[in-house]
């Protein structure tokens, strides 16, 4: 049982990926500094179809630089990044476009327009994507305004007329708006009491099941490691140090990653 008293979300995990799982996304060789400091080197990392990862590390070791690389948002020095198959520093302009409206992103904190509500919020990607009806944009923003667990009166709120757990919920309403096959989360459940992430992480699988979603989840909740990711990769010396599930990680013998998975704070859990 973890923190919040709420029954672990039962699911299968194997103890290695199997051969041949179609691999989503693929970074290889990846460097990313600013300046003379680098952050990232020669990082090495294998997303595969249906799951969902949890990407662990230190505070201010490059888990959302990484995430931001990958979307297009920080440079890299050096290395390669396929999404879909497809290498995104070869694809033209329009490769790209096709591309990104098959991920969707919840930012930390959300990152939501504050002057628009979060209907208007939601549809934003429908407006810069697709060629959609107001009214079939309406239906579609309440569609994923209930997917995710808000009330319809919420549709017409502004960001600063919500809970914290209910503007994480309207960005990931956001983050669905185009039916998207791969979702990126960078700490979904941050800030929010162990009630509530507990019940975000089974929005999460449930999502993911109901939909076929991959999710790529940088997080450092020991809870949602545990009943929510399929694998778990952590970022320790500026690259992928491992990669597997939360057994793998019990058993792995370096320092940051022992005192992570079986310091005293995860004995609390127990």
């Amino acid at each position: 049982m973890n923190q919040s008293g709420a029954q672990p979300i039962p699911f299968s995990r194997s103890s290695s990926p199997a051969l041949g799982r179609d691999v989503i996304l693929s970074a290889r060789g990846v460097v990313v500094g600013f300046g003379t400091k680098m952050v990232l080197e020669n990082l090495d990392l294998d997303v595969y179809r249906g799951e969902v990862l949890g990407f662990v590390g230190g505070s201010g070791q490059g888990k959302s630089v990484l995430m931001r690389t990958i979307l297009g948002l920080t440079p890299m020095k050096d290395g390669s990044i396929s999404v879909f198959g497809k290498d995104l520093g070869e694809a033209s302009a329009e490769e790209r476009t096709a591309i990104e409206r098959r991920w969707g992103v919840l930012f930390q904190q959300g990152a939501l327009f504050s002057s628009l509500t979060v209907r208007q919020n939601v549809q934003f990607p429908m407006r810069e994507h697709l060629k959609l009806s107001q009214r079939l944009q309406d239906e579609l923003a309440l569609l994923k305004i209930e997917m995710v667990g808000l009330p319809r009166d919420a549709a017409e709120k502004y960001p600063s007329e919500l809970s914290g757990g209910m503007i994480k919920r309207a960005a990931l309403a956001r983050s669905l708006a185009l039916d998207p096959d791969l979702v990126f989360l960078d700490e979904p459940t941050s800030g929010l009491d162990p009630i509530g992430a507990a019940e975000f992480d089974q929005l999460i699988y449930k999502l993911k099941e109901t939909l076929g979603l991959t999710v790529y989840m940088v997080t450092h909740d020991l809870d949602s490691l545990h009943t929510v990711c399929d694998r778990i990769a952590v970022l320790a010396e500026r690259k992928v140090l491992v990669t597997g599930t939360i057994d793998d990680m019990m058993h792995y013998d370096h320092p940051w990653v022992k005192e992570y998975f079986r310091g005293a704070r995860a004995l609390r859990r127990a």
